[in-house]
């Protein structure tokens, strides 16, 4: 039995039942067809994350008859994509998800009516602006990472590529923020037709960034003419261009090569893992952990379907921005960033070895339980506790799941003025709760703070081998003002090597010096850096186990 994504699955259901795989409850041909006259919902981000959530919602959709259309996805920034693992495949993929009891579920999905690979303003493109122009498109989600969002260097000057887009005008733009402004041009063109904008990228207060980039390029264009100063009121102007806030959540690491040879054996022809010459991993599979979550703000201005029941958390600001510091602060990122510093220290390879092992696990719930929950906004739209209890005892847990300690420390220092600096300030701005009681936090920045110890992105793990840190763009910085601090060396001036890092509210979100946190930290770090083997001794001593 050999089964191939461009099957014609109804003809032959047992062999795909046979399986174990799910099949889509409509005719893909009929969903395509439709949608090219009635197109509702356009995706910018053609990677993993999209295949996962975002088309897996619009199958939900489909196999309720809750639409007759698909999802229409356009890749703006590796075209190859589109090349390699849609179009060969009739838009369809295969969803791998991996379950933490160590069972695999796999589902055919056809949701994706039409692919779009924006290279240039060509006839691809024409197909896209037919779409943007039909009154029937309610909404366009986007997953495309933070610095895709970026227009600007930390200069303010105009990125590389951006620049000559500004230069040329819409007819030029082909970069993921020059491309969906140009196309708003289109449908401001076409009737001035509402629309939402919908950023599901992870990170806080994303539509409000999505609103300014978009904004921004629609007011350099006009300052040169190539726009009326009415298409920058209109994008300005949330009754006809909204921009929702969200908060998504699903572990979705790369196609990994056991997953292929996983599939290979249950007998699917179609896992050839591409990495296209933009470096980019992709597959006609995608592969993903079973948690998910997706909250937006309800605000589309021309309707949308009803995503709630795709299993879409519908709310206002304030729930979706409650939903996003619940995970961000308290119930996943502090515990991932947690987990990941210390797992390195003990050259672990996978996250669920991390929590596997009983300190760090211990580590993990008292950050979460004890010093996070109490100072969290409850979003009402679901449990923190509850969250933080999937998140320790069945996400990270996951041994399928092919996610490591070096791709979640990559970037520590960007990541921490959030993930510990909120509930430090909240601490410190609370009269009922004391800043001095926090032990979890201190321990993960002083083992952070530990793990940086070296020279030119290279590191000591608790054992004293040698490793390569994940990369951070603070790294050079911070090991050269750690330098005189060794291992095992003489640590007597490491309140004075530390004070200025821990005063730097850059990257704590306030100045440390000014807390008794400084004075734990200092202990904790010269504790861990005393030499090898010290780190469980110190957890099991600071948490009291």
């Amino acid at each position: 039995m050999v089964l191939h994504l461009t099957d014609d699955f109804k003809a032959n259901a047992a062999e795909w039942q046979a399986a174990g795989t799910k099949l889509p409850q409509y005719d893909p041909k009929a969903v395509a067809e439709h949608t090219a006259e009635h197109p509702y919902w356009v995706h910018f981000g053609a990677g993993n994350l999209f295949r996962e959530v975002q088309a897996l919602i619009a199958q939900d959709l489909l196999n309720q008859g809750l639409v007759k259309s698909g999802v229409i996805v356009a890749e703006t920034f590796d075209a190859d994509i589109i090349t390699d693992a849609y179009k060969p495949y009739d838009n369809r993929g295969l969803s791998v998800i991996l379950k933490s009891d160590g069972s695999v579920e796999t589902e055919l999905v056809a949701s994706v009516a039409e692919s779009f690979g924006i290279k240039a303003h060509d006839e691809v493109w024409d197909g896209l602006v037919k779409v943007f122009t039909n009154p029937e498109l309610q909404f366009v989600t986007v997953t495309i990472t933070e610095k895709g969002y970026a227009i600007k260097n930390n200069d303010g000057e105009l990125l590389p590529w951006i620049a000559p887009e500004v230069e040329k005008g819409p007819d030029s733009a082909v970069s993921a923020m020059g491309a969906i402004t140009a196309l708003l041009f289109e449908r401001y063109k076409a009737g001035q037709l509402p629309i939402a904008m919908v950023s599901t990228d992870n990170f806080s207060q994303n539509g409000d960034r999505f609103r300014s980039v978009i904004v921004e390029f629609a007011k350099l264009w006009a300052e040169k003419g190539f726009v009326p100063e009415d298409f920058v009121t209109y994008v300005e102007d949330p009754e006809k261009v909204a921009f929702p806030l969200t908060m998504i959540d699903r572990i979705t690491p790369n196609p990994a090569d056991s997953v292929s040879k996983l599939l290979e054996e249950k007998g699917f022809a179609d896992n050839k893992i591409f990495h296209t010459a933009k470096g980019t991993n992709v597959a006609p599979f995608a592969n993903a952990e079973e948690t998910w979550y997706l909250v937006i703000e309800d605000t589309f201005p021309n309707g949308r379907p009803a995503l709630e029941k795709a299993g879409v958390f519908l709310g206002d600001r304030d729930t979706v921005n409650k939903a996003d510091e619940m995970k961000v602060t308290t119930c996943l990122n502090p515990v991932h960033t947690a987990l990941a510093v210390t797992g390195r220290l003990m050259s672990y390879g996978s996250m669920s070895e991390t929590i596997g092992d009983k300190d760090l696990k211990a580590l993990a719930e008292r950050l979460a339980y004890v010093e996070g929950l109490p100072v969290v906004a409850d979003p009402g739209i679901f449990s923190p506790k509850e969250f933080a209890e999937k998140v320790i005892d069945v996400r990270v847990p996951n041994p399928s799941l092919p996610d490591s300690p070096v791709r979640i420390s990559t970037d520590t220092s960007q990541k921490v003025p959030i993930r510990f600096g909120v509930t430090i300030k909240k601490y410190i701005e609370s009269p009922d709760h004391d800043v001095n009681s926090l032990v979890a936090i201190p321990l993960a920045i002083a083992a952070w703070l530990r793990l940086l110890l070296g020279a030119d992105g290279k590191a000591t793990d608790d054992n004293g081998n040698e490793i390569t840190l994940s990369p951070d763009p603070r790294i050079p910085e911070l090991q050269a003002a750690l330098a005189s601090l060794k291992v095992g060396g003489d640590l007597s001036k490491a309140d004075e090597v530390l004070k200025p890092i821990l005063a730097d509210a850059t990257l704590w979100g306030t100045d440390l010096t000014q807390t008794p946190l400084a004075e734990k930290i200092v202990g904790y770090f010269k504790e861990f850096a005393a030499g090898t083997g010290t780190l469980h001794p110190v957890l099991e001593k600071e948490l009291g186990l």
